[in-house]
């Protein structure tokens, strides 16, 4: 009897021991849970604030201080569809500070999915049509000097605005929202049910936007971005219109920020295709740290493509000058279309292309 009681006893305190145990690291989750909320929130919050003035004073150059010609268009473009992005962040601000309650609405709800998208698609094939624009420039000079104009790329940015749109218009169909416990979730209702659960179809709708999304907003462009300054470098390289390491750097950097904010993003929403494989911490975790790093590119773009193409150590003029001259592109290029006739005067002259 006597050792029974023993057994039990030990038995109570084994219990009590993973029962306390189990609180600990129920305790420790949410606390990692609650980090990555409140980084997350950070994270959009200087994406906001640095994008809309960033984005924001691109575009008022451009409109009231430049010319307008094929690349000016390109930066126009590229601004507007990140500072439109940067304008409703804020929904996803409050979403995410009120731990991922969300009261504006299931219209709302279908429309900040839709923005995030269409951001993606927009940027995407604007710094895609960026890099080919530029490859094309160094090529072919002569051809892309009688066949660039601004009517024609007016014309492309509304197609590229047109295809961003239609990528994008799944989140108006399937992104609903539902209320459990008084906590309303925006979610993605794939299955178009009253029950946040997927079905078989649901799932293969699931699986479809998700590898549209990739191909098509992802490594496709990627694709033709690294294809585009991988002969820029080469034919700078095998003309000798440089010796510069600079510009090198800058393809560099153009390439991994892109790859960097959207590959992990993409990664995830695979891993949630494939949830009930999943550990269910990892998505909870994951998911808002992924997404916060890709909205973060809507912010990065004007430093990538401006203020990276200057030289900090020699800082002399006032950010509008350098934003100015940073924009005006065709100014650079016109030396690259002289340089298919005439030699480079001067070692100087060699070390502007693409600088």
């Amino acid at each position: 009897m006597e050792d029974v009681d023993n057994s039990s006893e030990g038995y109570a305190d084994y219990y009590d021991s993973y029962n306390n145990l189990t609180i600990r690291e129920t305790i420790r989750e949410e606390r990692s849970y609650d980090f990555i909320q409140i980084l997350a929130v950070v994270i959009y919050s200087i994406t906001c604030l640095l994008g809309l003035l960033g984005n924001g004073l691109v575009i008022v150059m451009i409109v009231f201080k430049m010319k307008k010609s094929v690349s000016i268009i390109w930066f126009l473009n590229l601004a507007a569809a990140d500072f439109l992005f940067n304008v409703f962040l804020p929904l996803n601000i409050v979403y995410t500070a009120m731990n991922y309650h969300w009261v504006f609405g299931r219209a709302m709800c279908k429309v900040n999915s839709l923005l995030l998208n269409f951001n993606l698609y927009t940027s995407v094939f604007l710094l895609t049509t960026i890099s080919f624009d530029r490859c094309m420039l160094v090529v072919c000079p002569v051809w892309s000097q009688n066949h660039r104009s601004t009517k024609k790329a007016w014309a492309l940015c509304l197609l590229i605005w047109t295809l961003g749109f239609l990528m994008s218009s799944p989140s108006l169909v399937f992104r609903d929202t539902s209320t459990a416990q008084g906590h309303v979730s925006c979610f993605n209702n794939y299955a178009l049910s009253e029950s946040p659960a997927h079905g078989p179809v649901g799932k293969q709708r699931h699986v479809a936007v998700t590898i549209s999304r990739f191909l098509v907003g992802f490594i496709l462009p990627l694709m033709v971005i690294t294809i585009c300054y991988l002969i820029v470098i080469f034919r700078l390289k095998k003309n000798r219109l440089t010796k510069s390491k600079k510009p090198l750097r800058i393809i560099i950097a153009i390439i991994t920020t892109f790859f960097l904010c959207w590959c992990p993003y993409h990664v995830f929403q695979f891993l949630e295709t494939q949830h009930h494989c999943v550990p269910s911490s990892l998505l909870e975790f994951g998911l808002p740290l992924v997404t916060a790093i890709a909205v973060s590119n809507s912010c990065m773009n004007p430093v990538l493509y401006v203020f990276m193409g200057e030289d900090f150590k020699k800082f002399k003029m006032t950010v509008l000058s350098r934003l100015a001259n940073a924009l005006s592109e065709d100014t650079v290029y016109s030396t690259i279309i002289r340089r298919s006739f005439t030699k480079p005067s001067s070692q100087t002259e060699k070390e502007t292309i693409l600088s």
